[in-house]
């Protein structure tokens, strides 16, 4: 839609990356004031976000770039130019995790109380990022009368980028009583993959950017199928659990 908001000089301010920042920016500030109710110091959340942001965007991207492989490898410069979109939130999501889990082992904090405290802002960290999405024009709908005309595209088409982020946005309400609600430890976390996982399978329908591999489904409806299996066996875990 507009993927470039200004040009100042020989700079330009393209809106993926731009919305990427405020994404982050409100995520980060928001989980910083909750963790520091909780009694940790804010500079822990400053490095885990910084550690994040970097293991995330390179995870995110090395997937992207490897679903799209064939395209790269006719125009390898290009897997450096963020700007112009292509970031794959479960690569990311599994590189961040790994870092997250490694760098909070390191300072001896629980990961699971730890992620229950900032998992919510996540999701709307990435309901923001999906507006930036839907202004580079990626991860575009299908053909529809009652979608938005893209420009880019030159084709009217099911603005899924904006009803993932108005979903997740639900999910980041929903996610936040949960946790100010009593819970036990990773409950907020397990929840977010199950409705994460259960919007990621659903929005997919709608999109067209993604190839059918497999009994008519794409590559990110089958890893949401194992998240979702996975997330329901850990919240029945803990259910059944008196800790």
């Amino acid at each position: 839609m507009h993927p470039i908001i200004c040009r100042i000089g020989p700079a330009t301010v393209y809106s993926y990356g731009l919305m990427l920042v405020v994404a982050f920016s409100v995520a980060s500030f928001l989980a910083t004031r909750r963790v520091a109710r909780e009694g940790l110091s804010p500079e822990t959340i400053f490095n885990f976000s910084f550690i994040i942001f970097i293991f995330g965007t390179i995870g995110a991207r090395l997937f992207y770039v490897f679903e799209n492989a064939p395209y790269y490898i006719g125009h390898p410069v290009e897997i450096f130019m963020l700007q112009k979109g292509g970031l794959s939130w479960y690569g990311g999501f599994i590189s961040g995790c790994i870092s997250a889990l490694i760098y909070l082992k390191k300072i001896k904090i629980d990961a699971l109380f730890f992620l229950d405290l900032i998992i919510p802002f996540v999701a709307l960290g990435q309901s923001l990022g999906r507006i930036g999405c839907f202004l580079n024009g990626c991860c575009y709908g299908k053909p529809s009368i009652f979608g938005l005309y893209l420009p880019s595209m030159n084709a009217v088409l099911i603005p899924t980028q904006l009803y993932s982020s108005l979903a997740l946005l639900v999910i980041f309400i929903v996610l936040r009583f949960r946790q100010d609600s009593r819970h036990k430890k990773g409950e907020v976390f397990f929840m977010y993959l199950l409705l994460y996982s259960i919007k990621r399978f659903s929005i997919e329908f709608w999109r067209a950017d993604n190839k059918i591999i497999f009994f008519g489904l794409t590559l990110f409806q089958l890893i949401s199928i194992l998240i979702f299996i996975f997330a329901v066996y850990k919240i029945i875990s803990l259910k059944l659990t008196n800790k």
